[in-house]
């Protein structure tokens, strides 16, 4: 491997994590991409066995029903609404970054702040309409 000469410049290094500073827009980001693999994993591994209980009859249909009205499969089902709603509103926020409009910096950070929370409030109201029936 050929190495530099001593008269030749050292080429810039790109911009790295320590020189930016972190921002609602960042961590939404990071957010929508975290969620979109688990629902990718946790969500699809779930349907899947859903479905396979279902075309299993009834006693792998009650075995499944079984694990996920635990307090463990409860959460499990509760972590992948939150990812859905989460990732929606993510989404959404971004389709309306696509579309040109949101790009004032108060308004991206108001929105990048409020699209967690909102995936939050969603995910309650979700859930507490499931527990009240």
């Amino acid at each position: 491997m050929a190495q530099a000469s001593p008269n030749r410049k050292a080429r810039p290094l790109s911009p790295h994590l320590q020189i930016w500073r972190w921002g609602p827009g960042m961590f939404t980001s990071i957010l929508h991409r975290a969620t979109g693999n688990a629902l990718a994993f946790a969500g699809i591994g779930t349907l899947l066995c859903w479905l396979g209980s279902l075309a299993s009859g009834p006693e792998a249909y009650a075995a499944f029903m079984e694990q996920a009205s635990s307090w463990y499969g409860l959460v499990v089902l509760a972590g992948i609404s939150w990812s859905f709603f989460n990732h929606l509103c993510s989404g959404l926020r971004h389709l309306v970054l696509d579309i040109g409009a949101g790009y004032e910096l108060e308004n991206n950070n108001r929105w990048a702040a409020l699209s967690p929370v909102i995936g939050l409030v969603l995910t309650a109201l979700f859930w507490a309409a499931i527990l009240h029936h």
